[in-house]
């Protein structure tokens, strides 16, 4: 878009200046020798008021004469029957000249050498003519300068759409000072929070229901385990079918949940976390360094975990985020693995949480200072919409962690493809 901005500009000013510049240039060439011949024809009527007739112009002074000459130029003096007089040197070469009558039938004759006139001409154009570069210079300059103001917020605002697809809902407060962009950074702002919000409360749906059906089915399989002892054959017999499915009922409901949960991830994929952690690093660090503070970066190699890029960039990016807003000294991200698992760090040195807050740390709208308390929410939502789980496992100094699946190796070497020829 910058390049299609950048060329319609250039093409509008490159336009601009041949229409207006080539005229300029050609009235300007013969503005010059209109002035060249006005000036000829003001010396030639300073003359004439010294030389009012012909009396007069034999007794003229040459001096004063040729006083009103220009420097190079030549004075003829025609009067009838008379010889023809000059003033001033003989010119070689091709001349402008001016001819203005006084007298009875006299006449005067002013000439210059058209050299001179002509230089004038080629310095005056070429003036026009850098001026007109100038002003498509200028154009130019304005032009990539106006691209780059659209383009770049144009791209930022495209930028946090395709983070808000990928399940990024953390609000954007930057602004490009454009009231419409900003109004679609606005409208996207709302919208991330609304979806957070509908995502929060779907998950917590799904949590409250699916921990209520295993309560239920729980004690109707106690039930029912306790009915499968009753002496009566046919009691028990019914009362063994009906915790078969029961049973049957569970595991369906563990698929469904582990369905969910993999439609939740569907965009996750094998990522290395010290390649994806350390962007985060190298985000955070310049911030940190201006407030005087440390980011320690310890993260082995080899580390791959099932995730999805963008949802781990910006869940540890809040929790980094939260470590600067609340805490002190040095931040610390840092990874290891466990069994099945990849464990990431990111802690500080800050007093930490109050203890009143610690089981709702995760809860929208708490917060210790005057933030909007939606950090920590969000960063656990994009934890949890890959598989994995973020808790707090240290109040004071602060630590969270961070649970996530280890990519399989299917998932790592990748599956094998189809010949391109039928066998």
């Amino acid at each position: 878009m910058r390049r299609r901005i950048l060329q319609s500009t250039l093409l509008v000013v490159m336009i601009t200046a041949l229409v207006l510049g080539g005229p300029l240039a050609f009235t300007t060439w013969r503005l010059v020798e209109d002035i060249t011949r006005a000036e000829l024809t003001s010396a030639l009527e300073r003359i004439v008021a010294r030389v009012d007739d012909d009396q007069m112009l034999d007794q003229a002074d040459q001096a004063a004469v040729s006083l009103a000459v220009p420097a190079g130029g030549q004075l003829t003096i025609r009067i009838p029957g008379r010889p023809v007089g000059t003033v001033g040197a003989a010119i070689d070469g091709e001349t402008v000249s001016e001819t203005l009558p006084f007298g009875s039938g006299a006449s005067l004759t002013l000439a210059e050498p058209l050299s001179t006139m002509r230089t004038q001409q080629i310095q005056v154009t070429v003036i026009v003519l850098l001026l007109v570069l100038l002003s498509v210079g200028v154009g130019a300059f304005v032009a990539t300068v106006t691209a780059r103001r659209l383009a770049n917020p144009l791209s930022d605002v495209a930028d946090r759409a395709a983070r808000l697809g990928a399940g990024d809902f953390r609000s954007a407060p930057h602004r490009h000072g454009i009231p419409e962009l900003d109004r679609v950074s606005d409208v996207l702002d709302a919208s991330a929070t609304a979806l957070a919000e509908l995502v929060q409360r779907e998950r917590s749906l799904v949590g409250d229901v699916s921990h209520q059906l295993r309560s239920r089915l729980t004690a109707l399989q106690l039930r029912l385990d306790e009915l499968s002892t009753h002496p009566d054959p046919s009691a028990r017999r019914e009362a063994l079918a009906a915790l078969e499915q029961t049973e049957k009922l569970t595991a369906v409901l563990d698929e469904l949940l582990e369905a969910a949960r993999l439609a939740r991830a569907a965009g996750a994929e094998p990522v290395d976390l010290r390649a994806g952690l350390g962007d985060v690093a190298e985000e955070w660090r310049p911030t940190l360094r201006a407030a005087n503070r440390q980011l320690k970066f310890r993260v082995p190699d080899g580390l791959m975990a099932r995730v999805t890029p963008a949802r781990l960039r910006e869940a540890v990016g809040a929790l980094v985020e939260n470590a600067m807003r609340h805490g002190s000294g040095s931040v610390t991200i840092s990874a290891r693995a466990r069994d099945d698992l990849l464990i990431i760090d990111v802690s500080d040195s800050g007093q930490g949480i109050p203890e009143e807050l610690v089981p709702h740390v995760f809860d929208r709208g708490v917060s210790v200072n005057s933030s909007t308390g939606i950090g920590l929410a969000l960063a656990r939502a994009l934890v949890e919409a890959d598989g994995g789980r973020l808790e707090l496992s240290r109040a004071r100094p602060p630590m969270f962690t961070i649970f996530l699946p280890v990519a399989r190796a299917e998932d790592v070497v990748g599956k094998a493809r189809p010949s391109a020829i039928p066998r």
